[in-house]
C-alpha cells in the first residue's frame, strides 16, 4: 500500500530509550491503516558499571538486533481497521509458543480502547524489504516491537478521535473512547466501525499522537490468557500439517542415511518401491542446508524422497527402500569420548595466575552433551513449485532468508508464508523443512506436503552443540579476585540471518574497547560476538573474562534456547556454590553480597523468601539456588530435590522470581519461566543425545528423556515483579540458565557430589531404533 507524505517528526515515547525513534505514516487504503518504522536517531551509551566491564553490560544481542532492524526504511508494524471496527496486524515475527501474538494483541487493544476480541494478530509472510528486521530470536520480539506497536495504535486512536470530532462537530478534547465507541460530552456516540472509512482521510492524520501514560493502561501488565489457548487445547488450531492450501498436494517423506549427512550412492530396489500402493514418484534430492565445513562443489544429495498419496503410504515405501550410501563427513568412529578430547585440545588458557600462599582457587570442568530441540511439531512444510513461481508454507523464524535461499535455488519468484510453529527453542531459526519441500516439489513437478519423522528429527535434525566449560575463580582475604571461564564448543551454525543483523548494526554498536577481552585483539569473531553479547557474569568477581573457542565440525547444529548461557552461566552458578562453600559462606547470602545492584538483590531476596531458603530438609534432599540476568531482565530460581536415590532424582518444588522491567503479560511470562524450568530439569538431569559411531542413538521421546509429568515438581511458585524500569526486557530464554544452576546445585548438596557431566543421569537405557536409519550398506567412497 502506498504511503502519504506526512511522516511525523521524531516522537519521544514515555519510557522509551534514546536509541529508538519512530516515524508514523497514514497508509493509503479504503479504511483506516497506519504504519510505523524505525527512525535513525542518535544513540546514547550505557553508563559503565563497577568492576571489569563486559560487552553485554553495554549492548546485548537484543540491542544488536534492534539496531540491525534500523537499517531498513520499511514499515515494521502496520495496523488496519476493517469496516466492522476490527483491527488486524500481520506481525513480522514467528509465533512458536512464546505468546507474542497475545502480547501484541494486548498492546494494540489497550492503546485503542478495544476489547482484545476485536484485535487479530496474524503472522506476516516474508517481507524482503525488512532485511534483517523479520528475524525472531535473541528474546527480541517484544523488545523490538513494543514502541512501534504502541505508536501505530496511538496514531490510529488519534485519527479516529479526529474523525469523530468532525462527524460530531465537537472538539477532540471532550471525547472519550471505550470498547470501540467514542462518546462526546453530551452523550452522543459514534463507533469505530462508523468511522473506519472517514478516518482514512489524510487530512485528519496529524502524526502527533502519543501513546497512553502507563497509569491509563487497563490491559497491559495484567494477566491474560493466550488468544490461541482454546484452539490449542481443543485441537482446532491449525499447524502446517493441518493446512491444505493447495488441493491435491501429495505427501512426501525422506529416506535418510545411517550417518550424519551421508549421501546417496544409488537406490537398489527402485522398481519394487515404485510399484507399492499409492507411490507416485521417487527422487534423489539435496536435502539439507549445507552444514559448516561443506565443500560447495561436491554433491550433497542426502536422501531419497518418496512421494505418495498419503503419509502412511509414503512411510511404508520409505521403510522399504534399499539404498547404497556414501559416508558423511562426520568421522564414523566419533564418540562422546573422542569429541570431548578434541574440545579439551582447543580450550583457551586462563590469563590470571594463582599465586601460591597468596591466593586460593576453586576450579571445575563441565561437559555438556548434544541436546535435541525436540519440539512437538517435527519439521513440516508445504511447497508448490511451478514454472512461474512458488509458494511455501512452514514455521520459520527467518522467513526473509528462507525465501531468498529457496528462490535462488529453484529459480522462480517465491512467496514464503509463515505458519505458527508447534515449538521451536531455536530449531526454526533454520528452514530445512521448507527447503526440502521446495526441492522435492521441483524435482517431481507437483505440490507436496513434507513431514520429518521423530527419529529423523532427533538424529538428522539440528542439535545444541556439545561443549566443555572450564571455570576458575580465585579469592583471598574474603574477596573474590577473579573469575575466568573458557568454553570450548562444537561450532554452532548461525547461517540463518543473524550475521546479517550484526553486520547491519555494526557501526552503531556502542561497546567500549575496554570491554572486549585483550586476547581477542579488540576484534571479536562472529561466534565470540554472540557469546560476549549474551553471556556475562552478574557478580563483582574482580577480573572477569569469559571466552569461547569453537571446533569446526560437520554436525548439524543450531542455537538452543538461551544459546550459550544455559551451559556457560549454569556452570558459573555451580561454581558460585562451590566458591561460597570454600569461603565458608551460605550460597544465597554469598550471592547477595556479590551481586552488583539493588534490582538484582531484590529478585534474589524475593525467591529466598517465597521459597523458604535454608529450611531444614531430610537427608538425601536439598535446596539449590541460582541467579541469571540477560536481555535487560533478571531471574532467580530456588528448587528442592529428592535425590535419596541418586540415579532417580526428582525436583519436588520450585520457586522462581523474575524482573522483566515492564511485564506485558505476566501470565505469559510465568509460562515462559515454567518452560525454562522444564528445559533445565530435562537437560541437567536426563535429556541428551549419545554420540556413537558418528551418529546419535536417540530417536524418540522414550529415549531422549525430556521431563515428563512424573519428573516435574508438584509445587511451583512464580512471582513476576511489577514494572521496575518502564521498558520490557527479553523473556524467551531467561528462565533456563538459573534453573540449570539451581537444579545442579540442589543435586550436589543432596548427594554430596560435584556434577561435572550433563545430563547427570545418562545411561543408554534403551535399544536404539533400527527403523529409519537408512539400510543396506555404507560405501566409504
Amino acid at each position: 500500500m502506498p504511503l502519504t507524505d506526512q511522516p511525523t517528526a521524531d516522537v519521544a515515547v514515555e519510557g522509551g530509550i534514546d536509541r529508538r525513534r519512530f516515524l508514523t505514516y497514514l497508509v493509503a487504503a479504503p479504511t483506516l491503516a497506519v504504519a510505523v518504522r524505525y527512525g535513525l536517531g542518535a544513540d546514547t551509551a550505557f553508563a559503565a558499571i563497577p568492576g571489569t566491564p563486559e560487552p553485554a553490560d553495554f549492548q546485548d544481542l537484543g540491542d544488536i538486533l534492534i539496531l540491525g532492524a534500523k537499517a531498513t526504511e520499511s514499515m515494521l508494524i502496520q495496523l488496519e481497521m476493517d469496516a466492522k471496527g476490527n483491527v488486524s496486524c500481520a506481525l513480522p515475527r514467528e509465533e512458536a509458543g512464546q505468546g507474542i501474538t497475545t502480547a501484541v494483541t494486548m498492546l494494540i487493544a489497550d492503546e485503542l480502547d478495544l476489547p482484545m476480541s476485536k484485535v487479530k494478530v496474524t503472522l506476516a509472510d516474508a517481507r524482503p524489504e525488512l532485511l534483517t528486521g523479520q528475524l525472531t530470536g535473541g528474546s527480541n520480539t517484544i523488545r523490538s516491537v513494543y514502541e512501534p506497536v504502541r505508536m501505530a495504535a496511538a496514531t490510529m486512536r488519534g485519527t479516529l478521535l479526529a474523525a469523530a470530532a468532525q462527524q460530531l462537530a465537537t472538539q477532540v478534547e471532550g471525547l472519550t473512547a471505550l470498547d470501540g465507541v467514542i462518546t462526546a460530552t453530551d452523550g452522543r456516540t459514534v463507533t469505530y466501525a462508523d468511522l473506519s472509512s472517514l478516518a482514512a482521510d489524510p487530512a485528519l492524520f496529524s502524526g502527533s499522537a502519543q501513546p497512553k501514560a502507563k497509569a491509563d493502561l487497563t490491559i497491559v501488565g495484567r494477566p491474560q490468557n493466550r488468544v490461541d489457548a482454546r484452539a490449542m487445547v481443543t485441537g482446532a488450531f491449525k499447524y502446517t500439517n493441518d493446512l491444505d492450501p493447495v488441493p491435491g498436494a501429495l505427501r512426501a517423506m525422506v529416506r535418510r542415511p545411517p550417518t550424519i549427512r551421508g549421501r546417496v550412492d544409488r537406490i537398489l530396489n527402485e522398481a519394487a518401491v515404485r510399484a507399492l500402493p499409492g507411490v507416485v514418484d521417487l527422487a534423489i534430492v539435496d536435502l539439507s542446508v549445507g552444514a559448516i565445513g561443506d565443500d560447495p562443489v561436491s554433491p550433497r544429495s542426502t536422501g531419497v524422497a518418496v512421494v505418495a498419496k498419503t503419509f502412511g503410504q509414503a512411510l511404508d515405501a520409505k521403510e522399504a527402500l534399499e539404498v547404497s550410501w556414501l559416508a558423511g563427513p562426520v568421522d564414523p568412529k566419533e564418540t562422546d569420548a573422542t569429541l570431548r578430547a578434541k574440545l579439551k585440545g582447543i580450550q583457551l588458557p586462563f590469563l590470571t595466575p594463582v599465586v601460591p600462599l597468596v591466593t586460593q582457587a576453586v576450579e571445575g570442568e563441565f561437559y555438556w552433551h548434544f541436546a535435541s530441540h525436540a519440539p512437538l511439531e517435527t519439521n513440516t512444510a508445504i511447497a508448490d513449485v511451478r514454472a512461474d513461481g512458488a509458494d511455501i508454507w512452514s514455521g520459520t523464524k527467518v522467513p526473509v532468508v528462507a525465501q531468498q535461499t529457496i528462490e535462488n535455488e529453484i529459480g522462480v519468484p517465491t512467496k514464503m508464508h509463515v505458519v505458527q510453529g508447534g515449538g521451536s527453542f531455536g530449531r526454526r531459526l533454520f528452514f530445512d523443512g521448507a527447503l526440502e519441500a521446495a526441492r522435492i516439489s521441483k524435482a517431481v513437478g507437483k505440490p507436496v506436503k513434507v513431514m520429518m519423522t521423530r527419529i529423523d528429527d532427533m538424529r538428522h535434525g539440528r542439535a545444541r552443540a556439545a561443549s566443555l566449560n572450564h571455570i576458575r575463580m580465585t579469592y583471598a582475604a574474603g574477596n573474590v579476585l577473579s573469575m575466568e571461564q573458557r568454553v570450548a564448543s562444537v561450532e554452532t551454525d548461525f547461517r540463518h540471518g543473524l550475521g546479517e543483523a550484526i553486520t547491519a548494526a555494526g557501526s552503531q554498536l556502542n561497546v567500549p574497547a575496554a570491554a572486549v577481552p585483550v586476547s581477542l585483539g579488540g576484534s571479536a569473531s562472529f561466534a565470540q560476538t554472540v557469546f560476549l553479547t549474551t553471556v556475562n557474569s552478574p557478580y563483582r568477581f574482580g577480573v572477569t573474562n569469559q571466552l569461547l573457542n569453537e571446533l569446526p565440525t560437520t554436525f548439524n547444529t543450531a542455537s538452543w534456547r538461551s544459546v550459550y548461557s544455559a551451559s556457560a552461566r549454569g556452570c558459573e552458578e555451580i561454581m558460585v556454590d562451590e566458591l561460597a562453600k570454600a569461603m565458608g559462606k551460605d550460597p544465597a547470602a554469598f550471592r547477595m553480597e556479590f551481586l552488583t545492584d539493588a534490582r538484582q538483590r531484590a529478585v534474589l531476596k524475593k525467591v529466598m523468601d517465597l521459597g523458604q531458603w535454608g529450611r531444614a530438609m531430610p537427608r538425601g534432599t536439598a535446596q539449590g539456588i541460582a541467579f541469571h540476568q540477560e536481555y535487560k531482565s533478571m531471574t532467580a530460581c530456588l528448587v528442592e530435590i529428592d535425590a535419596t536415590n541418586k540415579l532417580d532424582p526428582r525436583v519436588t518444588r520450585a520457586t522462581i522470581a523474575a524482573d522483566y522491567g515492564l511485564p506485558i503479560n505476566p501470565r505469559g511470562l510465568e509460562a515462559q519461566l515454567l518452560g525454562g524450568l522444564t528445559d533445565a530439569i530435562s537437560t541437567t538431569l536426563r535429556a541428551g543425545l549419545h554420540l556413537k559411531d558418528g551418529g546419535f542413538l536417540e530417536g524418540s521421546y522414550s529415549q531422549f528423556h525430556y521431563a515428563k509429568q512424573a519428573d516435574s515438581p508438584p509445587k511451583v511458585d512464580i512471582f513476576v515483579f511489577p514494572e521496575t524500569t518502564g521498558e520490557p526486557g527479553g523473556a524467551g530464554e531467561l528462565g533456563v540458565p538459573a534453573a540449570v544452576g539451581a537444579v545442579a546445585n540442589a543435586y550436589a548438596r543432596a548427594t554430596g557430589t560435584k556434577p561435572r557431566s550433563f545430563p547427570i543421569i545418562f545411561p543408554v537405557d534403551f535399544e536404539p531404533f533400527t527403523t529409519g536409519t537408512g539400510s543396506t550398506r555404507v560405501n566409504p567412497r
